[in-house]
């Protein structure tokens, strides 16, 4: 890609971090930190590398993304709306009482876009490789894009579905670890130790690229280098930082599940912005 459209991209990470922290603020409630440190990844997924009709959101060649760290809703939320799916005013309704957009995604909702209904973590994975599978049996060709949690690789069923997916070498599946390093209580490494990572996912049979999550290009390259493996699953093991865009709260656990009030919004957005 060009400079103009890295910097196009970065831009709209930006334009996806703000939304999100408006959004959190008029809540009162909601997971800001990893929220931010993903927003980078939604920028060069909606963006760049995931094909969809944001007007016909169940187009059936669709590429479907999975959020399976469903309580980062509102970074889905925000890229959703600034892609196209629905309107920018309805962040506003963030946790709201008979709002699309609840703390969690739901299908149910009827809210665009929404391909998995998230809560419970260590779930996603195994309906991705349902989805790759079912992709496979009907000869379509679109790509199932996860999006876990490191935190979250604690959980067994993780580990089955990565060895069912490495089974049946599903080539049209791409995970992405959001490699914080951080969790509601602390460290990941002090909580349940995750490493090697590498290792375990290698051993599991799939095709695994570390990249700078809060880089857009080295997010291209991983997602390009993950779309040119045609014979086994492809994770991307990216590394951000909780917070990230808003200096003061970088990599700090306590606002995993936390929102920030209205003078806490205007410096985050004052920080940002300068």
């Amino acid at each position: 890609m060009t400079t103009e459209q890295i910097d196009q991209l970065k831009h709209k990470a930006k334009e996806i971090r703000i939304a999100t922290l408006k959004s959190l603020a008029a809540a009162g409630s909601g997971h800001t930190g990893g929220s931010l440190g993903m927003a980078d990844v939604m920028a060069v997924l909606y963006f760049h590398s995931m094909k969809y009709r944001s007007k016909e959101p169940l187009w059936p060649q669709r590429d479907r993304l999975l959020l399976s760290i469903g309580h980062i809703a509102p970074v889905l939320y925000s890229s959703l709306a600034l892609a196209g799916f629905f309107s920018v005013d309805e962040l506003a309704n963030l946790r709201k009482l008979g709002s699309r957009l609840q703390g969690h995604p739901g299908r149910d909702r009827g809210l665009p876009g929404i391909e998995l209904s998230a809560g419970s973590l260590g779930q996603g994975l195994s309906v991705a490789v349902g989805m790759a599978l079912a992709a496979k049996h009907q000869k379509q060709n679109y790509t199932i894009y996860a999006i876990l949690g490191d935190g979250e690789l604690q959980e067994g069923s993780i580990w089955e579905a990565a060895m069912s997916a490495g089974h049946y070498h599903l080539d049209n599946l791409i995970a992405l670890v959001d490699r914080n390093g951080v969790q509601i209580d602390g460290s990941t490494e002090d909580v349940m130790a995750l490493e090697p990572l590498n290792e375990k996912w290698t051993a599991f049979g799939w095709h695994v690229i570390n990249c700078d999550g809060n880089d857009i290009k080295s997010l291209i390259e991983a997602y390009d280098n993950a779309l040119l493996c045609h014979t086994k699953p492809s994770v991307i093991i990216a590394h951000t930082t909780m917070g990230k865009g808003v200096p003061e709260i970088e990599g700090d656990y306590h606002w995993h599940g936390k929102a920030p009030n209205t003078q806490q919004l205007k410096r985050f957005l004052n920080s940002m912005l300068q």
